[in-house]
């Protein structure tokens, strides 16, 4: 299990550089992966490729993992943050499918981490003229928490003004009915960097900014990789029984490295977010039918509002994707549907993300294509897996288990654990009530830190849990480590050395993007910059 380390010596001093360790740095970390062969590699760190090793790790597996960038660096922490059972997949009649996520989304929120997701009331306003009528949406809600088995309370039709007493922003001109129903939220990145966290506590050697120059070949069958480590350009190579191509938007590059003859075997759409500064408090999430197939969101989160999100064919490259001022004006435009002119002024927004969901190939708009997984064998005898959904990261791990265990050659089925066998509510790390934790960080008995403030504690106890008191007790034993990143955000800098020494971060904008939420507020400054990277190198 990864462990906080003093070093002692001139380098334990508070007042010289710090230096926590983690129990296992790059180069250790590059030996491991050269000096043993394991029975799966898995190339690419995003949520499928994270899940599906933390299942392999903890079916008793040997597994490697490693990606090109950060872990999550790319679509799963440029999600719209939500676990949903899919509202609109009712349209479809995928009734089994809306019960399936529902079951998923439940598990997470509260057995797996309930430190990282919250329940989340939404609001589904219906306006004179919209696609939808009251009556349909009233009864579409009343199913989608009946599937949910009215966990999250009895779907319904509010009035207008008691819709606007929780969302004050909430735009009431034309509006007939607003539609109640439940889902949840979280911050992808940290639930991504927890479940990375779960598979190496599972066994797993992890390995982020490790870029795959080739594949390696045994009697014609792929049986590992070679790399390069991009902080400092180390090659080496990792052997495998079995390799699992888990790489997002760019599955068919790999795949083209197992056979360059290889079709394309999916297609790509880019979804654009806007996150602004708040006007108000909202007690509800907006969900607002755009067509008859698209709903555009307005989401509280992470003391922020979130809006998005577009839907479009992307053909360019996955690594330059980025929102446009196109997708500002559609984003806001869509928004200003149900949200009022005043929290929509363009100085509000802090930050602006997109990424590409990855979807089967074939004809038609990418907002009707299904979000459904793929795992397929190449001639090489590579898996690749793509697409899905972040609500049913677990489902997809465990699918892709059972796939590893029916291969024919190498079968790992001998070597794992039967996928029924495994828990299917394994918790991730720091699993804690996080009410309760920020309780007792703000109480005499359990806070190491005097002044710590409530909007740190609160921060602390959503992102990390239980483990928010690794990082009080590290910032006790350092004061200056108390201090706040920037004073109009709840980080402390006892973040940014977790963050260097136990999260893998590597650069200032993995801590700033994907360990804090320090630049989707827009505090990304010359001098944030600066003191994070000041902290990074001392490693």
């Amino acid at each position: 299990m990864t462990t906080l380390q003093h070093v002692s010596g001139p380098e334990a001093n508070p007042t010289g550089p710090l230096h926590f360790t983690q129990r296992m740095g790059r180069a250790e970390a590059r030996e491991q992966l050269s000096n043993a062969t394991f029975d799966l590699l898995v190339i690419g760190g995003g949520i499928l490729g994270i899940s599906t090793a933390w299942h392999a790790a903890q079916s008793g597996l040997r597994v490697a993992l490693v990606d090109a960038g950060d872990f999550a660096g790319a679509t799963s922490s440029a999600s719209s943050k939500l676990l949903h059972g899919g509202l609109r997949y009712l349209q479809t009649g995928a009734v089994k499918l809306v019960a399936e996520n529902h079951f998923e989304r439940r598990a997470v929120t509260r057995q797996v981490a309930p430190h990282l997701s919250r329940p989340l009331k939404f609001y589904l306003p219906v306006y004179k003229g919209g696609p939808h009528g009251a009556a349909k949406l009233g009864a579409g809600v009343f199913a989608y928490s009946a599937l949910s088995g009215f966990d999250d309370g009895v779907g319904h039709l509010l009035s207008p003004a008691k819709a606007r007493a929780a969302v004050p922003e909430l735009r009431v001109k034309n509006l007939k009915a607003v539609a109640v129903y439940g889902d949840s939220q979280m911050n992808d990145a940290r639930m991504a960097l927890m479940t990375t966290r779960a598979a190496f506590e599972a066994g797993a050697a992890v390995l982020n900014y490790a870029e795959v120059t080739g594949l390696r070949f045994t009697d014609g069958r792929v049986s590992g990789a070679d790399l390069r480590d991009k902080v400092d350009g180390t090659e080496f190579g990792v052997n495998a029984h079995v390799v699992l191509n888990a790489t997002g938007p760019w599955v068919d590059h790999l795949r083209r490295m197992e056979n360059p003859a290889a079709d394309p075997s999916i297609r790509l759409s880019k979804g654009a977010h806007l996150v602004l500064k708040r006007t108000a408090d909202w007690g509800a999430a907006l969900a607002t039918p755009v067509d008859k197939y698209r709903i555009t969101f307005a989401l509280p989160w992470e003391d922020m509002l979130l809006l998005g999100t577009t839907d479009e064919i992307y053909e360019g490259d996955p690594g330059r994707v980025a929102p446009t001022k196109a997708d500002f004006k559609q984003i806001l435009d869509e928004a200003s549907v149900s949200v009022r002119s005043e929290q929509l002024n363009p100085e509000l927004i802090t930050y602006a993300f997109a990424g590409l969901r990855v979807l089967p190939g074939g004809p038609g708009a990418t907002s009707k294509a299904k979000r459904e997984t793929v795992v397929t064998e190449g001639r090489g005898g590579m898996l690749s897996v793509a697409g899905g959904k972040w609500t049913t990261f677990r489902h997809i791990g465990r699918t892709v288990m059972k796939k590893l265990a029916a291969l024919p050659g190498y079968s790992l089925g001998s070597e794992m654990e039967p996928v029924a066998n495994l828990p299917h509510r394994l918790p991730l790390p720091g699993i804690a009530n996080p009410h309760a934790v920020e309780h007792r960080l703000l109480s005499d008995g359990g806070a190491p830190l005097p002044n710590l403030g409530e909007d740190t504690a609160k921060h602390l106890a959503t992102h990390y849990g239980s483990l928010a008191f690794d990082i009080t007790r590290l910032a006790g034993e350092h004061p200056e480590l108390a201090e706040r990143v920037h004073p109009d955000a709840p980080e402390i800098m006892a973040q940014v050395v977790y963050a260097r020494d136990v999260e893998w971060a590597e650069t200032a904008e993995d801590v700033l993007r994907r360990r804090t939420t320090l630049m989707i507020r827009g505090l990304d400054t010359p001098e944030v910059r600066a003191k994070i990277q000041k902290l990074l190198d001392r490693k």
